[in-house]
């Protein structure tokens, strides 16, 4: 099943809750877009969703931030699907809560499928002032 969204950055919300009422038990949500796109942006909507307190940023060089109410955010840009295997996360993923991987690559959905993890996917694409946001769920 797919489900498609334009909003304007400040309505982001409405993606955020819509991607949230398929994560009530947690689950993998895997980002894609250019770089600027608003992953992280999206992020921070859907964890003020999950009522995370903590300020949210993008772990590029931690690669894994860990938040209250079981909120995980991944971001791999630096360190590819390998780099991810060699830090020992993929076990982290399969805690529960919820986990949003940024820049998750083809890659990294062949070892998710290779060991039985379910994801979403929410590809983002800039349109103009607004952003495209395709949710496909697995």
């Amino acid at each position: 099943m797919k489900q498609t969204f334009t909003c304007k950055l400040s309505s982001l919300n409405t993606v955020a809750k819509a991607l949230a009422l398929s994560l009530k038990d947690g689950g993998i949500v895997l980002l894609q877009g250019d770089l600027a796109s608003g992953k992280t942006t999206l992020t921070k909507a859907l964890a003020k969703v999950f009522d995370v307190k903590e300020s949210v940023s993008s772990p590029t060089f931690s690669v894994m931030q860990a938040y209250s109410n079981n909120f995980y955010h991944y971001d791999i840009y630096q360190v590819g699907t390998d780099g991810f295997l060699r830090q020992g996360l993929l076990e982290q993923l399969t805690q529960k809560g919820v986990h949003v991987v940024e820049w998750a690559d083809d890659a990294f959905i062949k070892m998710l499928n290779g060991v039985g993890l379910d994801y979403i996917i929410v590809r983002i694409e800039i349109r103009d002032e607004s952003r495209y946001y395709e949710i496909e769920y697995a």
